[in-house]
């Protein structure tokens, strides 16, 4: 059977609840269309770039809702893999990244995580801009900083983070070779560009966003478009286990056949 969509009415008041309960995800449609703005990030990684930057510190680009960058101890001068990572609604840069602290310093993935100028973001709650605008500063300021492998740069998050990981991912998949999708609701769409590998973890158990109508509707679709997508179902709710969170850095820190060619 194919599950029901969810009307606007019904991710409103889902996505009220799921606040107020200091939850990070909002239930939602697999794909809902939205007014569409320009969703392209124009900064991409530099050749010669030394990396300057170690541990956790903010980037200075606004007072109030900050992007953290996180640079491994273990970093040598060699270019890293890159992780955009972006919370759930109500959360924040600093709050994801120390939630995935440990499967992130264990796998050498340098990470950026970035705040929404909202309470989540832009492509959620009407369409992009703002926090488009913000991310490209905010690479920009990284790639500055960092040498970062043009290779393995991924965007990724958890809950409205995964489901604006993935919308942005696929419209800017000549940068993101990988995304990943912590328990995704659906797609904001827009022009496809390139061809990332996707790798989605969803829980059978999860209230928030119920499985079928969001990541076992998003999969098949993604795979009928010709996108590689792994796919984890886990028993469990609206979270992300510590297991899968290691795999997924390891995945992103991996070399693909395609990098190699």
């Amino acid at each position: 059977m194919t599950a029901p969509r969810v009307s606007r009415r019904q991710f409103v008041a889902a996505a009220a609840g799921a606040c107020a309960s200091a939850a990070y995800g909002v239930a939602c449609e697999d794909t809902i269309e939205r007014p569409l703005f320009d969703a392209r990030l124009k900064s991409r990684p530099r050749a010669g770039v030394v990396t300057s930057a170690h541990g956790d510190r903010p980037l200075g680009l606004d007072r109030r809702r900050d992007a953290i960058l996180h640079v491994p101890a273990t970093t040598s001068g060699a270019p890293v893999p890159l992780l955009v990572l972006l919370h759930g609604a109500s959360g924040s840069g600093e709050g994801v990244l120390h939630r995935l602290a440990a499967a992130v310093e264990a796998t050498g993935v340098a990470v950026l995580a970035p705040s929404s100028r909202d309470s989540t973001w832009d492509g959620i709650r009407g369409g992009f801009g703002p926090d488009v605008a913000a991310l490209d500063r905010a690479l920009a300021k990284v790639f500055d900083t960092v040498a970062v492998d043009a290779g393995r740069v991924a965007i990724g998050g958890f809950s409205d983070g995964a489901t604006y990981a993935l919308s942005l991912g696929l419209i800017n998949g000549d940068l993101f070779s990988r995304i990943v999708a912590f328990s995704p609701g659906f797609v904001v769409e827009g022009e496809p560009h390139g061809r990332p590998q996707v790798f989605i973890s969803h829980g059978t158990a999860d209230q928030i966003l119920p499985i079928d109508r969001a990541s076992r509707a998003i999969v098949p679709d993604l795979r009928r478009r010709g996108y590689d997508v792994t796919f984890r179902e886990f028993d469990g709710g609206h979270e992300v286990p510590s297991a899968i969170a290691r795999d997924a850095m390891a995945w992103i820190a991996t070399p693909s056949q395609r990098d190699k060619l």
